[in-house]
């Protein structure tokens, strides 16, 4: 055996000890947070400048998939690799990605860097009449919300709106903000088959 191949495997035996996979087990015997760390291991033992992953942690139970998790954060960073998440779960988008694209009927609905996404985001709550009062760059959303004398809008704005103004605000999460851009797609005509995937530094 070649001393690169020597190296090579040492790296997977190291790298498949530090997911608490035992690397004489057989692979059928493992669990499926085992056998995602043992498919994550191998990938990256091939030192790739891209990885990608679709639904990696659908199948795990909450504490599985907080480690795999952790796990793919760690490769991923230690690799100096890019890699992109196709996933339906918003909470592992939200703890991984720091760039989103939001895709409904194969086209894109939203796509950036996240932190910018969310702060350029706000939901506003006030009369109906005051969303024609939203300054230029303002752009709503979802469909209003009336629950009574007051209307709820998620509002896409170039800059942050003025305090002070005719609504209250609030920030909004991924999750919210997400939802209100497939429920747009889907009220303009989009078939609302969605996928989240992000590309992690």
């Amino acid at each position: 055996m070649a001393v690169g191949e020597q190296d090579a495997d040492a790296q997977r035996v190291s790298l498949a000890g530090t997911g608490g996979v035992d690397p004489r087990q057989k692979a059928g015997r493992l669990s499926g947070g085992q056998r995602a760390q043992l498919a994550l291991t191998v990938a990256a033992a091939k030192r790739p400048e891209l990885l990608i992953f679709d639904e990696p942690a659908a199948a795990l139970d909450p504490l599985a998939r907080h480690a795999f998790l952790d796990d793919l954060i760690e490769s991923v960073t230690e690799l100096g690799a890019a890699a992109v998440l196709s996933s339906h779960a918003l909470p592992d988008v939200e703890r991984v990605c720091d760039y989103l694209i939001v895709m409904a009927g194969s086209r894109v609905q939203l796509a950036g860097e996240v932190a910018e996404l969310l702060a350029s985001h706000v939901r506003i709550t006030g009369r109906h009449a005051d969303l024609a009062s939203l300054p230029a760059g303002a752009e709503v959303i979802t469909p209003t919300d009336p629950t009574g004398r007051e209307t709820t809008a998620v509002v896409r704005a170039d800059r942050a709106l003025p305090a002070g103004g005719p609504w209250s605000m609030a920030k909004v999460g991924l999750e919210e903000l997400v939802l209100a851009h497939l429920a747009r797609a889907d009220r303009t005509g989009v078939r609302s088959s969605s996928a989240l995937t992000e590309a992690h530094r």
